[in-house]
């Protein structure tokens, strides 16, 4: 039973099978949010969905590349594929150096078949005219073996096309080696996130990235201690065409680099699609926006918070929710959640809405809070939300305080003697996403050798060619030759005539009927299958 098992896991039919099926067991990845890569999102569809979330998350849907039934279907396949592969390499190496198959009774039974007459009186015997014929099929890169030398009827096999089979392997083998390659990726690379504000540096450290994503293998010595600094931010937007006015055409980070503490800064662009190199990862640009610069005074007079503030876009004219939390304000700690408005324009009812992504016009749009923020007690909290469960609203479009409204430079006294609130300028982000990679250079090449493969595997023809020379009673030398396809060959024909035409050149003989339209009919009638004439005695 275990034999049979190996049998059909070993089986082309059972790989290509496993193939299709780590492909489809690769959708739920992208139909569902992986923790892996964004936690706070599967968090977030666990509470919206309460009864399917729990069922769905027991099936690993959320982790599914890591998942128990995913490594199943992976380790499967490569186990198939080994063992196709070694097998059909060993009967392919054997097949390489074996002689070509023995010489068929009636050639003029093959899918293409010719003869040539060499005239009495040419001096080319049946031994010669067999070399000559093996000297022309070498130089057609056929491997040849010249047999029956000495007899009536000498003959040479050939046979061409060994390089279809290597492709064939290539391609099974460059597919294990792609595979190899984005499990040891997966085992010692890592990835993470990062927003980082103008004028601000990313350090290459655990403690520098927003979330990090490890390898089961990963160890924290790997990570190259260098740093990132963001100069720059520039955004180009379409101001020509009517139908497209105002969208993104460019974004360009203007980075200041370091690859070590020691090393000499260096000035790079970074541009999507286009990543940054830097030691041993590649540094994306994922993601950009506004960080408005706002200073909060508590109701002491004291500095309680002071700097940019990361906003999440929420429309093509970059309307942004923003979220501050000020733990440190007395006596009360203060919450603010609203939105920011590049270009701010305001319609009938007194309503603020966004109409264009460059600060032409910047806003800010804020509701105040006062009260526990929910810090003090150790959980963790999103950053980008507020619980005001615990908190008393003391500003807001409903409220006899209104809402805060700030442009650049404007400051904003708090009511119930809380401090102030200023708008001080504003800054753009950019999300950075950096990925260590140790395996994509091994992917590279094995995919290159992989379609490399493939190609030989379906432009390459495996044909076999044979030659039989023969002495007529008149002097005359006659040479029969036949060609098999192993497959289909819609080349086969082409090839037959152009061997028919190498053979007369080589013997000076003028080709006839055959030579020129590749026609199966044989120099003279009597010699239909064996291409020489017998009397009938010889029969």
């Amino acid at each position: 039973m275990l034999r049979w098992a190996w049998r059909q896991l070993t089986s082309m039919r059972t790989a290509l099978f496993l193939l299709l099926l780590l492909a489809v067991a690769a959708v739920p990845g992208s139909l569902f949010p992986q923790r892996g890569s964004n936690p706070s999102t599967v968090t977030q569809y666990l509470s919206d969905h309460p009864t399917s979330g729990p069922i769905l998350d027991w099936f690993k849907l959320f982790d599914v590349y890591s998942s128990p039934w995913f490594a199943a279907i992976y380790l499967l396949l490569f186990t198939s594929l080994v063992g196709c592969v070694l097998p059909r390499a060993k009967i392919h190496w054997k097949a390489m150096r074996s002689a070509p198959p023995r010489t068929p009774v009636r050639l003029s039974r093959l899918a293409e078949y010719g003869t040539v007459e060499i005239p009495a009186g040419s001096g080319v015997g049946a031994e010669q005219a067999v070399k000559d014929a093996a000297a022309v099929l070498k130089g057609r890169r056929y491997r040849v073996d010249v047999r029956d030398l000495g007899t009536e009827r000498p003959s040479v096999g050939a046979e061409i096309g060994f390089l279809k089979e290597v492709g064939n392997l290539v391609f099974h083998v460059s597919v294990l080696g792609v595979l190899a390659a984005v499990a040891y990726s997966g085992l010692a690379g890592y990835s993470g996130q990062r927003v980082v504000v103008e004028g601000e540096t990313f350090v290459n450290t655990l403690v520098g990235y927003d979330t990090f994503t490890p390898g089961a293998y990963f160890n924290s010595d790997r990570l190259s201690p260098y740093s990132v600094k963001l100069d720059k931010l520039a955004v180009t937007y379409d101001r020509e065409s009517p139908g497209h006015y105002g969208q993104p055409i460019d974004f360009k980070a203007t980075m200041t680099t370091k690859d070590g503490a020691d090393a000499p800064a260096k000035q790079q662009v970074l541009k999507v699609n286009d990543p940054l190199s830097i030691g041993g990862t590649n540094v994306y640009l994922v993601g950009n926006g506004y960080a408005p610069v706002v200073t909060v005074k508590d109701g002491k007079g004291n500095v309680a918070f002071q700097g940019p503030v990361v906003t999440i876009p929420t429309d093509g004219a970059y309307t942004s929710l923003m979220v501050i939390k000020v733990p440190d304000a007395k006596p009360n700690q203060l919450g603010f959640v609203g939105f920011f408005l590049p270009t701010a324009l305001v319609d009938n009812k007194g309503v603020a809405f966004g109409s264009d992504p460059d600060p032409f016009n910047p806003q800010l749009n804020l509701n105040a809070y006062t009260g526990d923020l929910g810090l003090d007690n150790g959980i963790p909290r999103n950053v980008y939300t507020l619980d005001t469960s615990k908190m008393k609203q003391i500003n807001g479009r409903d409220l006899k305080a209104g809402g805060i409204v700030l442009a650049p430079g404007q400051t904003y006294k708090l009511p119930q003697g809380n401090g102030t609130i200023s708008f001080d300028g504003i800054k753009r982000f950019a999300a950075l996403d950096i990925r260590h990679d140790p395996g994509q250079v091994y992917v590279l090449v094995f995919a290159v050798l992989a379609l490399s493969g493939l190609m030989a595997s379906l432009f390459l023809n495996r044909r076999r060619v044979w030659v039989r020379t023969g002495n007529h009673p008149d002097g005359r030398t006659m040479v029969e030759f036949g060609l098999l396809a192993r497959g289909e060959d819609h080349r086969l024909a082409g090839e037959a005539a152009a061997i028919n035409k190498a053979l007369h050149a080589k013997w000076l003989v003028p080709t006839g009927p055959q030579g020129e339209d590749g026609n199966r009919t044989p120099a003279n009638q009597n010699d239909t299958e064996t291409g020489v004439t017998v009397s009938s005695k010889d029969q």
